[in-house]
């Protein structure tokens, strides 16, 4: 396994205001994927759809409100090497002045995988701090297929 991804970011919005969108499935949709299920309890449903065809999947292993939010992640399509559960995702909160310091940490990716993840969560919790903040996210960095972000980042 290579080492986690760690993904920081200041989003100008009050951990709460934050948390509601990590433990909604109508508000987890409006900055990754096209449909979620979010159940925010341990044990309970994590299941995002991504406009490109690909869904995750897990389920909840710990929440602390507005403060933190740990779930599994997988694929469900073989056309991503990460079985779904089979990797974890920690997200904590942190007050920063009247905003959240966002600190992601993705770890059990190897690979491939790795740089795909690499590569979308800067980009997927740039639209989320769009979206806390009423604005349009911007087009969704999961259009392309899976194949095609190999490709592309294999030639960076």
């Amino acid at each position: 396994m290579s080492d986690p991804i760690v993904v920081e970011r200041l989003i100008a919005a009050p951990p709460s205001v934050v948390y509601s969108y990590l433990t909604s499935s109508e508000k987890w949709a409006r900055w990754q994927g096209v449909d979620a299920i979010v159940e925010p309890e341990s044990g309970g449903e994590f299941a995002v759809s991504m406009p490109n065809g690909t869904s995750a999947r897990g389920e909840f292993v710990e929440l602390e409100p507005d403060r933190r939010v740990v779930f599994t992640w997988g694929w469900e399509s073989g056309r991503i090497a990460v079985p779904p559960g089979s990797t974890t995702v920690e997200i904590d909160l942190h007050p920063e002045g009247d905003g959240t310091r966002l600190v992601l940490v993705h770890s059990g990716l190897a690979g491939d995988a790795w740089s795909l993840h690499a590569d979308g969560w800067p980009r997927f919790l740039q639209r989320l701090g769009r979206v806390v903040l009423g604005h349009d996210p911007g087009a969704d960095p999961a259009s392309e297929t899976p194949e095609d972000a190999i490709e592309r980042l294999g030639r960076r």
